[in-house]
């Protein structure tokens, strides 16, 4: 798509490099994920985080194609929805490792 008036376009090795920073912040992310079982009850929150974490990585990856911009933020919103997750689960469960 061309650049109208006043937009600024980015260069295509920029927007390669973003979404492969993007991308492998996420993978890493899935790390954390998947050793919530230290504190997360596995039946059935830990089952939903990750299936959660899953379908955010699917969706990233296919936005991230059209925007590569995606990637990153997708990467920043996991982190903040698991530590919201985790947190509310102490908060209201009385989750502890």
């Amino acid at each position: 798509m061309a650049a109208g008036v006043g937009q600024m376009t980015v260069p295509q090795g920029i927007q390669g490099a973003g979404r492969l920073v993007g991308v492998v912040l996420y993978v890493v992310t899935g790390f954390i994920y998947i050793t919530s079982g230290l504190v997360v009850p596995l039946f059935p929150w830990l089952m939903i985080l990750n299936a959660v974490w899953a379908f955010g990585f699917v969706v990233m990856l296919r936005r991230s194609r059209a925007q590569w911009w995606v990637a990153p933020i997708g990467a920043v919103a996991a982190i903040v929805f698991w530590v919201v997750f985790v947190w509310g689960g102490e908060a209201i469960f009385g989750w502890t490792a």
